[in-house]
Formats: structure tokens, sequence, C-alpha cells
């Protein structure tokens, strides 16, 4: 069995943090932010921060309908506004990055909904996220480390 490193050095730890909560905070919904950050860690099967994220997101008031729906939330009807289906769409496009780039239409449509420090702000908390995702899912992380 390969043994994994259970440490991240706090150098880069206080970086990745420094930048999700900068990006989280000119992002200024901290409902979407969390919306976001779990569609990424849904997308990279990062257990630990889906469990984190989504105490996080229950404790902003975020409904069990739109945590249920996340997973498909193209399909999901009204559970979504057309703000959050932009954001989520830019954050399937940068987390996965199928075409090797995010597809112009994919950017135009957040651009519509976000202004451009704003949507700035969201491209970061991506990029974060899925730094994120990749520390921990790279270590085996298991969920059940963070407690509120």
């Amino acid at each position: 069995m390969t043994v994994r490193t259970k440490r991240l050095d706090a150098g880069v730890a206080q970086a990745i943090s420094a930048v999700s909560a900068a990006a989280k905070k000119g992002l200024g919904d901290p409902a979407l932010a969390e919306l976001v950050v779990l569609r990424a860690s849904q997308l990279n099967r990062c257990a630990f921060c889906l469990d984190m994220h989504l105490a996080v997101a229950r404790e902003l008031g975020v409904g069990e309908r739109q945590l249920d729906m996340l997973a498909a939330w193209e399909e999901a009807g009204d559970v979504f506004d057309e703000r959050e289906r932009a954001a989520l769409a830019l954050t399937e496009a940068i987390t996965v990055l199928t075409d090797r780039f995010v597809p112009d239409d994919v950017y135009d449509r957040a651009a519509a909904h976000f202004d451009g420090p704003r949507l700035a702000h969201l491209v970061g908390l991506i990029v974060a996220i899925n730094n994120w995702n990749r520390v921990m899912v790279a270590r085996r992380i298991p969920p059940g480390g963070y407690t509120p």
C-alpha cells in the first residue's frame, strides 16, 4: 500500500486559504460561493471538501433542495436561478477543461451576470477550490476533519 503524507506545508495552506477567502469576499455572495465550491468538489470527487462545504452551506442557510439537486443542476428546473446556473456552468468549464479551454459562450454567460470584479473573484474561487480538491484528493484525506 502506498503511504501518503497527511502533512501540508503551512505556507501552501495559508496561500490557498488566502486566495479562497479573498475570492469569496470579492464575490459577495457566500451562499453562491458554497454552491460553486461544492460543485467543483463533486466533479473532483473530494469527500473532505464536500463534507466541509456542505456543513458551511447549511450554516449559511442554503436550502436542502439546492444541495440535493446540485449534481443535476442543469436539469433541476427552477431550483437554481440564471445567475447560479451561469456560475455553475463556469465552475464546470474551469474544473473539467474538456476542450482545453473555457468555451466563450460559458464565459459570456457568466459575464452577463457578474460585473468584471465579481467575475474575476468567481474565477479565483473556482481555481482555489480546484487547488484544495487536488491537495486533499492527492493525499486521500477522508471526510470528517472539519467542525464548524
